[in-house]
């Protein structure tokens, strides 16, 4: 498979876990999605009070100047940590 199919086939299992995974891989797979998809965060940081945009944000501005495909792999390898973690429905 190549890396897009494989990164395809994780944006889909993660909707399919047993279990809601942590707030904290919740932001890192945000984070190297919007990395994969997007590239360099291209938005303004959210207002003092607004904690969860800010926290999304943050997580995706802080793999600026990784690449698509490194991004890619690293939301790929995080999904199967967490299909091991917790299972598929």
């Amino acid at each position: 498979m190549s890396l897009q199919e494989n990164f395809d086939k994780a944006v889909e299992d993660v909707k399919n876990l047993n279990a809601t995974p942590a707030d904290a891989d919740l932001l890192e797979i945000y984070g190297l999605y919007k990395q994969s998809t997007v590239g360099d965060c291209n938005t303004e940081k959210p207002g003092f009070l607004d904690f969860k945009g800010k926290s999304k944000w943050e997580s995706w501005n802080g793999r600026k100047g990784m690449s698509q495909d490194d991004a890619k792999q690293a939301y790929v390898d995080k999904v199967q940590k967490m299909i091991e973690q917790h299972g598929l429905k």
